[in-house]
């Protein structure tokens, strides 16, 4: 079910504007959702009760994983299917936009599974209300299982909504994407302006391309060029998103082919690839590491370096989700609510 569903329930049981405003401004804030200064139609009363019933159980917790760093859920949707979020440090929430990923980054547990859908507007702007039920939320980032450019209506639908009725403002979401012109596009002819979050991952065109083997065919140039128009337009820093691995892209060449395209408009975004059982991509070293941050500030990139949130419990992007997948091969679909038209 898509917002648009839920809120044409509304217009026919009599709601106007000011009712279907309350209605969400309430239920992101974990209110009654007929509290409201204006008396809703009698019609929408009686509606009530089964939008609310949707609503709290069309993402249920299935599993949950707590470190210093942050909350990882495991949360069901109504056909069944496994989505994470993810609760960060600062009050952010990171919520994922397809239940797993076609572009298939080899160093990530999600692309493994493949693109199993998208998800709908209304459970993207789900998993926020549901952290927010949770702890106090300021910051949203679409960075979790899927890529966001491959599901846009529905991203942009649930950005829009996220920003008109949960009190986070739009540069506090940020959308993260591997790069497409499609997304780019899309972005610098809309109204509001998110902060945007690109996975560059190498400054070398091949070694990306084999990283990233299912991306969209866009060149690191093209991307920092859109990039740096996008900055320029909505008036904040791109971030530029790098997964550490060692022996591959941890080197000095990196930074120096990087260089010459780099944006003062611009943040890189270092983090050391989570260690997946089976796989054979491994953290640098901590020499290493600290040989790759002297390289940027001698080269004028200002550089951000951080930790997965939830890495030390094994609850890195797509990990919980296969441990749960794992533990109940054969999901059996939870009942999905029908409302009456």
């Amino acid at each position: 079910m898509k917002i648009a569903d839920i809120e044409q329930q509304l217009i026919q049981a009599g709601c106007k504007s000011v009712h279907i405003d309350r209605f969400w401004r309430n239920w992101y804030s974990g209110k009654p959702l007929n509290r409201s200064k204006v008396r809703l139609p009698a019609a929408a009363e009686a509606l009530l009760p089964q939008l609310e019933e949707f609503l709290t159980h069309q993402l249920m917790a299935q599993e949950k994983a707590e470190s210093e760093t942050g909350t990882r859920w495991v949360l069901k949707a109504s056909d069944g299917q496994l989505i994470e979020c993810v609760l960060l440090p600062r009050e952010g929430v990171c919520v994922s936009t397809q239940v797993g990923c076609a572009v298939g980054c080899v160093f990530c547990m999600t692309g493994k599974s493949g693109l199993i859908r998208q998800l709908s507007d209304l459970e993207i702007a789900g998993q926020v209300q549901y952290a927010m039920r949770n702890a106090p939320v300021k910051k949203v980032v679409l960075m979790g299982m899927g890529e966001p450019s491959h599901n846009l209506r529905s991203v942009l639908s649930a950005v829009e909504h996220i920003v008109r009725y949960s009190g986070i403002g739009y540069k506090e979401v940020v959308i993260s994407t591997v790069g497409d012109r499609r997304l780019f596009e899309a972005l610098l002819k809309s109204e509001i302006k998110p902060a945007l979050a690109i996975s560059l991952h190498s400054a070398m065109d091949e070694k990306r391309r084999s990283l990233l083997p299912r991306a969209a065919d866009l060149t690191v140039k093209e991307i920092l060029e859109y990039g740096t128009k996008y900055a320029e337009v909505g008036k904040y820093p791109i971030q530029y998103q790098w997964t550490l691995i060692n022996g591959i892209n941890d080197g000095i060449d990196e930074i120096e082919a990087l260089t010459p395209l780099w944006s003062r408009q611009a943040i890189l975004n270092m983090i050391p690839v989570n260690a997946v059982d089976g796989s054979p991509y491994r953290r640098p070293s901590t020499e290493q590491i600290d040989k790759i941050k002297e390289a940027c500030r001698a080269n004028g990139i200002l550089l951000k370096f951080r930790d997965s949130a939830a890495q030390d419990v094994d609850g890195g992007c797509g990990q919980l989700r296969a441990r749960a997948l794992k533990r109940k091969p054969a999901l059996q679909p939870a009942q999905e609510l029908k409302i009456k038209r």
